[in-house]
C-alpha cells in the first residue's frame, strides 16, 4: 500500500487528498495549544480563562460531528469537506484578530466545528478501499491527518519566531494562526475540484431517510436514544464551566440547559420519525442487513478514551512539560509534540494489525488496555525524572492511544455502509465527549504536580474500564456479503 500511496493514482490519490484535508483541519483546531502561555500573557488572561478557551475549542464538535455525519451521507464527502475547509478560515481569522476574552471564546466555539472534519474522510476512504484493506487505509487517513496536531505544536511556534518582524509590537501568534485559516480555505477549493465521492461507475449509497440515524432493531433504537443523551449533557457541562469564568451568568446557563433539553427531545423525535416503520412493526430487516447499536456504543467509549484523551492531552501537554521541567514554551511545545508525532506510525499500525491479525475485537481490546497502562505510568512523571525518560514514556503511551483510535475505525465502517457517516459521526462525537470530560476535569484541578497526577490517573482508569467492556461486549464485525462485493466496484478484484 505504501508504494501505491507514492504513486498518487486512483484510490491512493483520494486517500492522500483526504488525509491532507484532515491534516489541515487539525492544524487549525490545535493552533491555540502551542500559544496558550503566549496568548495568556499578551491578552492578560487568567489561568482559568485560558483553560476555558481550550475547553471551548471542543464544545461544538460534539453536535457538529453528528450533523456533519448526516450531511455527509446525504451530500457526499467531496462537497461536505470542501465547505468545511473554506468555513475554517472565518473562525480562524476571528480568533487571530480577537481583542478580548469574549471574542476569543466566541471564535473558539465557532472553531470547534472544524474538529468534525474527521468523520468525512472516514466515509470517503471506506468508499474507495475494500474491507481487507480498510483498517490500514483508515489508519493512514487518521494517523497522517492527526499529524496536524503535531505540526501545530512543533512548527507553529517556529513559524511565529521566524516571522517575528511582522508582529509590529505584538506577539506574532496572530499572523501564524491567521495563515493556517487562509491555507485551509485555498485547499478547500482545490479539494472540491480534485476529489470524487466514489470510484468510477459506483453509486454513492445514501440512507432512505434523513434527519436521524437509521437503526435495524427496536432495542437498537432505545440504545441510540440513550447514547445521545450524554452528548447534550457535555454541552451543558461546558455552559456550567463558562459561568465559573463569568462569561455567562447562572440564568443564561439555565436557559442553555433548557434549550439543550429541547434539542434532545427534537433529535429523539427525528430519530423516531426516521425509524417509524421499524418501531410500529411495519418493517423488519433481514438478518444480513442488521447491525447492533451495542457495538456502536462500545466503539463510542473506545474512541472516547483514545481519541478523546488525545484531544485533552495535546492541549495540556506543552504546559505540563513547561511547568514540570521549568522550561520555556518555545522548547516545551516541540517536546510535547512527541505525543502526536506517534500518529504517523501508531494509527496506521493499529489499522494494519486490525486487518491482518484475524481479530479486530481483540486488537482493539489489547490496545485500549495499553492506553490505560500508559496513562497510569504517565501519572508517575515528576521533575526528578530525566526529560528523555518522560518523552519516551509519553511516546509509549501515545502509541497505544493512536493505535486504539485506528483499530476503532478498522471496525466502524464495516457495521452498515449506507449509514457509515452517521455511525462514524456518533463515534466521533463520543471522542469529543471524552475530550470535554477530560478537559473539564483538568481545568478544575490545581495547576500542581498532584493535579497532573490525578488527571493522568483518571485517564488511565477510564481506559481500563473500557478495555473490559471491549473484551466482554464487543463482537467481531460481520464479513461483507458476496452480494455487496459484487455490486460495489471498489471491491472488484479483491
Amino acid at each position: 500500500m505504501l508504494q501505491g500511496l507514492l504513486s498518487f493514482r486512483g484510490k491512493y490519490r483520494t486517500l492522500n487528498l483526504a488525509w491532507l484535508a484532515f491534516f489541515l483541519t487539525f492544524v487549525i483546531w490545535f493552533n491555540y495549544a502551542p500559544f496558550v502561555t503566549t496568548v495568556r500573557e499578551s491578552m492578560g488572561l487568567s489561568v482559568a480563562q485560558s483553560r476555558t478557551i481550550s475547553l471551548c475549542n471542543l464544545a461544538l464538535t460534539i453536535p457538529a460531528r453528528i450533523i456533519i455525519g448526516m450531511l455527509l451521507d446525504r451530500f457526499g464527502p467531496r462537497l461536505t469537506y470542501s465547505v468545511l475547509l473554506v468555513y475554517a478560515a472565518f473562525p480562524t481569522l476571528a480568533f487571530a484578530f480577537a481583542q478580548n476574552f469574549n471574542q476569543l471564546v466566541l471564535s473558539r466555539l465557532a472553531m470547534s466545528i472544524v474538529g468534525a472534519g474527521f468523520v468525512i474522510g472516514i466515509r470517503l476512504v471506506a468508499e474507495w478501499f475494500p474491507p481487507k484493506e480498510i483498517g490500514f487505509a483508515q489508519g493512514i487517513y487518521g494517523g497522517w491527518g492527526n499529524f496536524g496536531s503535531f505540526a501545530a505544536e512543533a512548527f507553529l511556534p517556529l513559524l511565529a519566531a521566524a516571522t517575528g518582524f511582522l508582529a509590529l509590537g505584538q506577539a506574532n501568534w496572530r499572523f501564524t494562526i491567521a495563515l493556517t485559516g487562509i491555507i485551509s480555505a485555498a485547499y478547500g477549493v482545490y479539494f472540491f475540484f480534485n476529489v470524487k465521492d466514489t470510484p468510477p461507475d459506483t453509486v454513492y449509497q445514501r440512507p432512505a431517510k434523513n434527519g436521524g440515524m437509521e437503526v435495524t432493531s427496536i432495542p437498537s433504537f432505545w440504545a441510540l436514544i440513550l447514547s445521545s443523551f450524554p452528548l447534550f449533557c457535555a454541552m451543558g457541562l461546558i455552559a456550567w464551566r463558562l459561568t465559573l469564568v463569568k462569561f455567562i451568568d447562572t440564568s443564561m446557563m439555565y436557559i442553555i440547559w433548557a434549550v439543550l433539553l429541547g434539542l434532545f427531545l427534537v433529535q429523539s423525535y427525528s430519530t423516531w420519525n426516521v425509524n417509524r416503520d421499524l418501531m410500529s412493526g411495519l418493517k423488519t430487516y433481514p438478518r444480513g442487513e442488521r447491525y447492533k447499536m451495542s457495538q456502536v456504543m462500545v466503539l463510542n467509549l473506545a474512541y472516547a478514551v483514545s481519541f478523546g484523551s488525545e484531544l485533552a492531552v495535546v492541549s495540556m501537554l506543552p504546559e505540563f512539560f513547561e511547568h514540570t521541567f521549568n522550561i520555556g514554551h518555545n522548547i516545551a511545545g516541540p517536546i510535547a509534540a512527541s505525543y502526536p508525532l506517534m500518529n504517523l506510525v501508531s494509527r496506521p499500525a493499529g489499522g494494519f494489525i486490525s486487518d491482518r491479525i484475524g481479530s479486530r475485537k481483540w486488537t482493539l481490546t489489547a490496545l485500549i488496555g495499553g492506553v490505560g497502562i500508559g496513562y497510569l505510568l504517565m501519572s508517575l512523571i515528576s521533575n526528578v525524572w530525566l526529560m528523555v525518560g518522560a518523552i519516551a514514556l509519553t511516546m509509549f503511551c501515545a502509541f497505544f492511544v493512536f493505535g486504539a483510535a485506528g483499530a476503532t475505525f478498522g471496525i466502524a465502517p464495516l457495521l452498515k455502509r449506507s449509514v457509515t457517516g452517521q455511525i462514524t459521526g456518533n463515534i466521533g462525537a463520543y471522542g469529543s465527549l471524552g475530550s470535554v470530560i477530560y478537559a473539564t476535569t483538568y481545568s478544575l484541578l490545581p495547576q500542581t504536580h498532584e493535579g497532573n497526577q490525578i488527571f493522568f490517573q483518571f485517564l488511565g482508569c477510564a481506559a481500563v474500564i473500557v478495555c473490559f467492556l471491549c473484551a466482554f461486549i464487543l463482537q467481531e464485525p460481520a464479513k461483507v456479503s458476496a452480494a455487496e462485493m459484487a455490486e460495489d466496484p471498489a471491491f472488484a478484484g479483491h
